[in-house]
């Protein structure tokens, strides 16, 4: 894990909880990856914004997984 790197958790996407690795991008936008999905990544100004923005990448990697 990068310097400055932290870990979330997404836990109201049905039974499943989804780990985060958060991390600031070099212009201080937060950059969240999940990495149990390929291709899931989000960013946001705030840690609440990119929560946000993350659940819902989570809910369309899910939907192409399932699909």
């Amino acid at each position: 894990m990068a310097a400055g790197a932290g870990l979330g958790q997404v836990r109201s996407m049905g039974t499943r909880t989804f780990y985060v690795i958060i991390e600031r991008d070099e212009d201080g936008f937060f950059v969240g990856e999940v990495p149990q999905l390929r291709a899931c990544y989000a960013q946001g100004k705030t840690l609440d914004e990119l929560m946000a923005n993350i659940k819902e990448v989570i809910q369309l990697c899910l939907g192409e997984e399932e699909g």
